[in-house]
């Protein structure tokens, strides 16, 4: 039986399911802290039990992004704060190469931020 967390990624259509899939897989190796849940209908890593981020689709753009809990702390150009107070966002296009060593550099960013 699948879980609904599950059925989150495999009911998207490509290049968005591969792009959500391979960020599923790679934003838990940043941190062995870091754990997956089925929060807010949409999936959420969570650090030392602390809201991290979260994927999602953005409406307009139709592009997955990864939500940062803390983004208002952190300070990169491709950060988008939209009418958020406290998250950010970064865009990820699924028709083009994931940009790891920029995802990585954010992410690992926002980890110091709980310690």
């Amino acid at each position: 039986m699948l879980r609904p967390i599950d059925v989150f990624f495999l009911e998207k259509e490509e290049p968005v399911k591969s792009c959500l899939l391979f960020l599923r897989e790679f934003i838990p190796t940043l941190d062995k802290r870091l754990t997956e849940e089925w929060k807010y209908r949409l999936p959420f890593y969570y650090l030392n039990g602390r809201m991290f981020c979260y994927l999602w689709i953005h409406k307009k753009y139709k592009q997955p992004y990864i939500g940062i809990a803390e983004g208002n702390k952190l300070n990169h150009p491709d950060l988008l704060q939209e009418e958020r107070a406290r998250m950010k966002i970064l865009l990820i296009d699924p028709t083009k190469d994931i940009p790891v060593k920029k995802i990585k550099l954010i992410l690992k960013e926002a980890i110091a931020l709980y310690k």
